[in-house]
């Protein structure tokens, strides 16, 4: 019997006899009688209405080879998208014919429902494509109309789960009701319970959602994952933009007359040994280090004071392993001026260093100023200025962001075994800007708690300036008969 699918005229198809061969019909002719019966009755009905339907299924060639049609999805199945596999495969089995849907199904994975579904549709759009639209426009060819770029149908795949349990969003925020923290100023919300917990309490009352759906639900709700936040600081010192200003006025001064400008400061102290450092490097093995940072494992404890010279773009990092007292900050100024700063600015008399207003060179320790007077303006001659960054601005003094923040960056990740190794992290510190760093290594005592009495503080030469005096001050070098304790 000839393949009826293959023919496309369908009065060929009406006319077409086979010859009686078995004297009895036997059971194959008996079947095949009575699709030919079903054909013929089909195509009638299409003309009678005059619609025309594709005879999508006849009897076909038997003995489809289903590793050949394996071999052939497997090598097009890469370049098609999920819309495209599933009709390629129902054009496959709609070409070879009747009972080769299920091998078809088997050589590709996809479900013998899936291709009858695509056959259907590739009908459906065959008999659409025949009548015109009401407006005159062409008819729309693609297979359930889908939007461009879509593989599936709009509304296909699995319903959400809120929309299969209508309740679940009203048990959820009910559930919420102890576990929502907020801000009274603000929109932010946050949840105490983790959403694998949420999704256990939800399948405690009947609910099955898994944590991402909980996640999904959480965000549809208003909520989603953040880190603290710092608040704005808002008690902020009225004399603030004062101090700034005053402190920019400054640095003009200096820079203008040519006199060295230097930002002072103390970085963070780092344990000398098999410790943890934050940050991650290319390494083919990672660095083992201790579990625990616990001082006691520590060989020593590093204190990195900072100079940084504003102008040149250069810095001195001097490495204590003793306590961040005034004398060791006074201890780096002095080394600093001794062996780069009057070299560099040989004729300069005065000196403008910025500093924090707190720590050991705070502006209300008596210590830092005494070390001032005796270990620098008296030892050099020198005048020394002193403009201090106001409360909880720290981050504006150039030798954080300029010095310290690059020195972080080149150890980061990198565990400070030795001091040594941290003398050559410091030294190799460049930027594209041309930063120049340069590490020495203080091995003084330095005690806490060094007191200045009233009297000591009486003979200094201490000039407050009119712009905030607790924040700016001069230094200047005394007549030796007026000199207190000397170093």
């Amino acid at each position: 019997m000839p393949n009826l699918h293959r023919g496309n005229n369908a009065t060929e198809a009406m006319a077409f006899k086979p010859p009686i061969i078995h004297g009895t019909a036997c059971p194959g002719c008996v079947e095949r009688d009575r699709r030919i019966a079903q054909l013929e009755e089909a195509i009638a009905s299409l003309s009678r209405t005059g619609k025309h339907r594709p005879v999508l299924f006849a009897k076909g060639p038997r003995g489809a080879n289903p590793e050949g049609i394996r071999q052939k999805y497997e090598l097009l199945r890469e370049q098609l998208d999920e819309r495209e596999r599933r009709l390629w495969a129902a054009a496959e089995a709609n070409l070879l014919g009747w009972g080769v849907m299920t091998l078809v199904a088997t050589a590709t994975g996809i479900s013998r429902a899936c291709i009858h579904k695509v056959i259907r549709e590739i009908g459906q759009a065959a008999a659409s494509s025949q009548i015109a639209s009401p407006d005159g426009q062409p008819p729309d060819h693609s297979i359930g109309a889908r939007g461009a770029g879509r593989v599936r149908q709009p509304g296909g795949g699995r319903k959400l789960t809120e929309e299969q349990d209508p309740t679940i969003m009203a048990d959820l925020a009910r559930m919420l009701a102890d576990e929502v923290a907020g801000d009274p100023m603000g929109k932010q919300k946050w949840v105490r319970s983790s959403t694998r917990h949420l999704s256990k309490e939800l399948a405690a009352q009947g609910h099955q959602a898994s944590a991402p759906t909980v996640s999904r639900m959480l965000k549809k709700m208003g909520f989603s994952q953040k880190s603290n936040r710092r608040k704005d600081f808002t008690r902020r010192c009225p004399q603030r933009d004062k101090q700034f200003q005053y402190i920019g006025s400054q640095r003009k001064a200096f820079t203008a007359a040519g006199l060295p400008i230097i930002s002072v400061d103390t970085k963070k102290k780092e344990l000398i040994g098999e410790f943890r450092n934050t940050g991650r490097v290319w390494c083919k093995q990672a660095s083992k280090v201790h579990e625990h940072d616990f001082p006691s494992f520590a060989a020593c404890r590093a204190v990195p004071f900072g100079v940084y010279d504003v102008t040149r773009n250069e810095g001195c990092v001097y490495v204590g392993t003793s306590n961040d007292t005034p004398a060791f900050a006074v201890g780096g100024i002095a080394r600093w001026w001794e062996h780069e700063g009057r070299m560099i600015y040989p004729a300069a008399d005065q000196l403008l260093i910025l500093a924090d207003s707190g720590g050991s060179n705070g502006c209300r320790a008596r210590a830092w100023k005494h070390n001032l007077q005796v270990g620098v303006c008296d030892r050099f001659g020198l005048n020394v200025t002193v403009c201090h960054y106001p409360t909880a601005c720290s981050k504006w003094n150039p030798v954080e962001h300029r010095l310290f923040s690059y020195i972080s960056i080149n150890w980061a990740g990198k565990p400070l075994r030795t001091l040594d190794t941290m003398l050559g992290y410091i030294n190799g510190t460049t930027t594209s800007t041309g930063l120049k760093v340069k590490a020495f290594l203080d091995d003084g005592l330095y005690r806490k708690g060094e007191r200045v009495t009233r009297e000591d503080m009486e003979h200094l030469d201490l000039r407050p300036h009119a712009v905030i005096p607790k924040w700016n001050y001069t230094l200047g070098p005394r007549h030796p008969k007026h000199r207190g304790r000397t170093d």
